[in-house]
């Protein structure tokens, strides 16, 4: 299982990545894969919005892997990592419509 952790937390270094390319950008960016940024009012803010987000994601995303380090193959100690993992996908969608409410015209 440790190279499921190491997967799992290859993806979460990802995230914290691309929550830096979002701090560093000059232009607004988004947040999904195929939508265009919206226009916002103060770009620097809301990057700084947006990164933030990702950087918190990338943080409890390597939480909720741990149980990888100490679980046994098909263990029940996953349904909590599952479910954790969804319930901060729709959290993520959540905040980043917060985000983006406050910061568009």
């Amino acid at each position: 299982m440790i190279i499921a952790f190491i997967i799992w937390s290859l993806v979460a270094v990802l995230f914290f990545g691309i929550g830096i390319s979002a701090r560093k950008s000059k232009e607004a960016v988004g947040l999904f894969t195929f939508a265009k940024p919206p226009v916002v009012t103060d770009i620097i803010r809301y990057n700084r919005s947006v990164s933030m987000l990702w950087g918190i994601v990338s943080i409890i995303l390597e939480i909720l892997g741990i149980p990888f380090l100490f679980s046994e193959q098909n263990s029940p100690m996953f349904i909590a990592t599952i479910l954790g993992t969804v319930f901060l996908v729709i959290g993520m969608m959540i905040a980043y419509f917060r985000i983006q409410t406050k910061y568009a015209p």
